[in-house]
């Protein structure tokens, strides 16, 4: 099977004719009361006078995500329907389902799972799946954070085998790996957005190695920006100092309040208008509340909001996008700008020109909050979420 990363096309069941007024987030960035007319697609934003009290923003498009509700991409398909649908409770209405870097048989095992349940039309009552992330095994050995110690270097035969799973929408790579660039050329001519992360790369590698992707027509990225590749200093930028100064890449961040601080966010924030791409990280755990889980194979507890292995080492994280959202407002984001980072931005970042907006002819993806930022209401595709669990508190 080859690559085919066009945007997905929604089911063919239609959805009903539905209607929601609120304070809706325009393609300009403001708020304005309004009525979303939607099936499938939204058809008219209805301009109003007045509106009830609640946000209409686009759904949530996370590019990393590894698992939760019990499930986890390297289960296999049934792992990733139980995180689609949990995520999808909390606004994500689009996530890439994230590999964990393991042998290669297994890597390749959970690219067939996400295949086999996009070719089967997709998860009933959850997010839509445009593709994967391939966070492992192209990364540094010295870098490898939660991830279990089976990193390899992208060689030409093992890229081939990737790309013809055919769904491959994100990739991380560490730029000093023998054969890196030349991996993230074949990527990006797949339509894959590249990805730089779990790197020991000095500043000047990492600024050659996206000067070349984008110079090749490719999208792309910080994975998880500062973890995992250390941070900024004077002398020694490192590879978040590279990728916070290069003018078109998209930074990833993990606002669960224990990967990043909040001045940290503010930082990317400051050096990427626009660009600035929330994502959950999250692990199986999410959704499951304290208590022990696993990441990887290796054994993870969850105390408050925050996972951690037997070291006391960040697991990935429990964070829900919704929770992303309260934190980013929380340290002084607008709420429109806010949910730009949790729609319009990541959608752009992967080249999913179908969503991320409110406005007719895209997919009618749409997240209504209350005036407290709780998820009240989820489309996907123009089809309800059931929210028949309650929406977790921000950690």
């Amino acid at each position: 099977m080859t690559t085919s990363l066009s945007s997905p096309t929604l089911p063919s069941a239609p959805a009903s004719s539905s209607t929601l007024a609120g304070q809706v987030l325009g393609p300009d960035g403001t708020f304005r009361p309004g009525r979303l007319h939607f099936g499938a697609r939204i058809t008219e934003v209805e301009a109003l006078d007045r509106a009830p009290d609640r946000w209409i923003v686009p759904g949530f498009v996370d590019s990393h995500v590894h698992g939760g509700g019990g499930g986890d991409t390297m289960d296999g398909p049934e792992g990733v329907r139980l995180l689609a649908r949990q995520h999808a409770r909390h606004g994500t209405t689009t996530l890439l389902p994230t590999t964990i870097t393991q042998t290669w048989e297994q890597v390749m095992a959970a690219l067939g799972g996400v295949r086999e349940v996009m070719e089967a039309g997709g998860v009933p009552g959850g997010a839509d799946l445009p593709g994967a992330h391939l966070e492992g095994p192209f990364i540094s050995m010295g870098r490898l954070g939660a991830q279990p110690p089976y990193a390899v270097a992208p060689a030409p035969p093992l890229v081939a085998e990737a790309l013809a799973s055919g769904v491959i929408r994100a990739v991380t790579l560490a730029p000093e790996l023998p054969g890196a660039l030349e991996a993230g050329l074949a990527f990006a001519a797949a339509g894959a957005r590249v990805g730089v992360g779990h790197t020991l790369a000095d500043a000047d590698t990492v600024t050659a190695f996206l000067r070349a992707v984008r110079g090749a027509g490719g999208r792309v990225a910080a994975t998880h920006l500062f973890n995992a590749m250390g941070g900024v200093e004077g002398r020694a930028p490192g590879p978040a100092g590279a990728l916070l100064a290069d003018p078109e890449a998209y930074l990833e961040v993990i606002l669960d309040g224990h990967h990043v601080h909040a001045l940290s966010f503010l930082l990317a924030r400051a050096a990427a208008p626009g660009r600035v791409v929330l994502v959950s990280d999250a692990m199986r755990a999410a959704g499951l509340g304290d208590g022990e889980s696993e990441l990887g194979g290796q054994p993870v507890t969850v105390r408050g909001g925050r996972a951690t292995l037997g070291g006391g080492a960040l697991a990935g994280s429990v964070l829900t996008l919704d929770g992303a959202l309260r934190r980013a407002v929380q340290a002084g984001v607008p709420l429109a700008e806010a949910a730009r980072m949790l729609g319009a931005a990541p959608a752009a970042s992967l080249g999913l020109h179908d969503r991320g907006e409110l406005r007719p002819g895209l997919r009618a993806d749409v997240v209504a909050l209350t005036g407290d930022l709780t998820i009240e209401s989820v489309h996907v595709g123009g089809q309800p979420i059931p929210l028949d669990r309650p929406c977790l508190e921000m950690p």
